[in-house]
């Protein structure tokens, strides 16, 4: 484990605490700027830690009642084949194009990635003005009964597999689009909660491709816990509206170096 992996895993911890930013768009490109991991195994470790992180999360959210069970079990009759799709095609490419093809890869999806959820924090911020009240919709049994929500949980998964990103910002700001009419603490809660499964399951399978460093994972959860209390108590006393074009330009300025 390098030595300053407590203090890495404390700033991505910060930053996830001050941006509500997912662990994949902030820990994947730190853990390839320092260099400490080839690009699967940044995700794969990466997967693990954010999976352990959203395990305390999920367990806050369904204590306050923020968890529509229905719209979780949707997403994930998508996500998860999706995330399973994903692992195998990565598997089948480790072995027919070669390590060095499948990391040039996940470096060139992780940028395309970071730069689509950076114009999603924009997109969340004017979304409001732009969907009329007659329109709104929530997510009853009635809305959840399409194919649209399972869809969105499959891309996510696929997406998720190869780059460790996806599973916060872009299905928080696509099921705004869908169910405007409800409650953003539920639809938040309901993305941690379903996130737990869908990175746990991602995590699982990484780990069963050998893409995870056990001992890198340990370093960076002894400094994240305390960053994340940390960037919490700070966004608390900083005005979203400054802080999201910010975030935004720093992750689609990020995604384009990768790219």
């Amino acid at each position: 484990m390098p030595l300053g992996a407590p203090l890495l895993g404390m700033i991505g911890g910060f930053l996830i605490g001050l941006t509500g930013m997912g662990g994949g768009a902030m820990m994947t490109p730190l853990l390839l700027w320092t260099g400490w991991a080839a690009p699967t195994v940044a995700v794969g470790t990466d997967l693990v830690w954010n999976a352990l992180t959203k395990t305390v999360g999920a367990a806050v959210h369904y204590r306050h009642k923020n968890v529509n069970m229905k719209l979780v079990w949707k997403l994930a009759s998508g996500s998860v084949p999706g995330a399973w799709l994903g692992l195998y095609l990565l598997a089948f490419l480790k072995k027919s194009a070669g390590l060095e093809y499948v990391d040039h890869l996940i470096v060139h999806l992780l940028g395309g990635t970071l730069m689509l959820v950076a114009t999603a924090i924009i997109f969340k911020g004017s979304m409001g003005s732009w969907l009329p009240a007659a329109a709104a919709r929530s997510a009853t049994n009635e809305n959840l009964q399409g194919w649209q929500v399972p869809l969105l949980g499959f891309v996510v998964g696929v997406v998720l597999s190869f780059t460790s990103v996806g599973s916060g910002s872009l299905i928080v700001t696509t099921l705004l689009l869908m169910f405007p009419a409800e409650r953003l603490n539920r639809l938040v809660g309901s993305d941690v909660f379903h996130g737990m499964l869908l990175v746990g399951v991602a995590a699982l399978g990484h780990w069963h491709l050998g893409d995870v460093n056990p001992r890198l994972v340990s370093g960076l959860l002894l400094g994240s816990v305390p960053g994340v209390w940390l960037g919490s108590f700070i966004a608390s006393r900083i005005p979203e509206g400054t802080l999201r074009p910010a975030v935004a330009a720093l992750l689609f300025a990020t995604g384009v170096k990768l790219i």
